[in-house]
């Protein structure tokens, strides 16, 4: 049986939400809810589905909602798929506080329904090519880098971008940080639009992180070191290299990777199958919540730093003027 799914939120990423859905067989996009209800006839009209007038309504008629609104707003669009007893799909980053993260979580519980968090890499197919060769990372380092977008200022770098590779560092290294330290200023906006975090493992395994959203062009990369080889991930042109150490040689190779499947309808499929067969989510409302919990600690020494300079007083005033 298919399941009955809708989206809340049509703007750029919701968009592809609605493109995605619509063109899955395992579930019927019954429906879509924007703010803005000329964006979200628009969007009905081209993949074939009816623009409801109000968040409500469209939950009722669904099994499942994908969520795709402003962070602001994940915590009360969330908890109100939830509380309807609606399995919900949660774009990253979950919430804006840990308080909201972890109410999502226990009301997801309460109602025995499904919260998956919308942590796309974990279904980059260079990712899923090589991550059964992961396996004890003593360095990792990563570059997320784009180009300024208006779309993304809602959120400060770190949550924008870089949460996505706290999100892979400790899914690949399968346990928290001893030690967090973070460095960043603000250039285009006036929150933290630099942002470069180091966090220290039990054992001295260090993850040194960088993201900005004032680069030109695109750039996501992940190296990881570890005693038997050096893995380099390039999450953009979807493409993998890995070098391992075999007795006293190095030898290198590429694994296949099906550079034909887009990352979202991964995603997507995962939480659908989820959901239809009553499996575990991919990526859990734990999970997002333990990326989060290490982000917002990022920020605070970026924050911490920055008052100290009188970096980020600067910036706010530059940005009122």
């Amino acid at each position: 049986m298919k399941l009955k799914i809708g989206v809340i939120g049509v703007g750029h990423l919701g968009f592809h939400h609605a493109r995605v859905l619509s063109q899955l067989d395992s579930c019927e996009l019954v429906g879509i809810y924007d703010i803005d209800m000329q964006r979200a006839r628009s969007v009905a009209s081209q993949w074939n589905t009816k623009a409801y007038p109000s968040p409500e309504e469209l939950i009722k008629e669904v099994d499942a909602i994908s969520c795709v609104v402003p962070t602001v707003n994940h915590h009360d669009v969330g908890k109100m798929v939830l509380e309807h007893g609606k399995h919900l799909f949660l774009e990253k980053p979950m919430a804006r506080t840990i308080e909201e993260a972890k109410d999502l979580i226990m009301l997801a519980k309460n109602k025995g329904v499904k919260l998956q968090i919308g942590h796309i890499e974990r279904f980059n197919p260079a990712l899923l090519a090589v991550k059964d060769q992961i396996h004890d990372p003593h360095f990792i380092e990563s570059h997320r880098l784009s180009q300024y977008s208006a779309r993304s200022t809602d959120v400060d770098v770190v949550l924008d971008l870089m949460i996505h590779d706290i999100d892979l560092t400790l899914f690949f290294m399968d346990k928290e940080p001893v030690r967090i330290d973070g460095a960043g200023v603000p250039i285009l906006t006036d929150t933290i639009d630099v942002a470069n975090a180091r966090l220290e493992f039990d054992r001295g395994e260090i993850a040194n992180l960088t993201a900005s959203r004032a680069y030109i062009g695109k750039k996501r990369k992940i190296r990881i070191f570890q005693p038997d080889a050096y893995i380099s991930i390039n999450l953009v042109a979807m493409d993998v290299e890995i070098h391992k150490k075999i007795d006293s040689s190095i030898l290198p190779f590429f694994p296949d990777v099906n550079k034909r499947v887009e990352p979202l309808r991964l995603e997507l499929e995962s939480f659908i199958d989820a959901v239809r067969f009553d499996r575990r989510v991919e990526v859990s409302g734990e999970d997002g919540l333990r990326a989060l919990r290490i982000a917002f600690k990022v920020i605070q020494d970026i924050e911490r730093r920055l008052k100290l300079s009188g970096i980020l007083q600067k910036a706010a005033k530059g940005a009122i003027s």
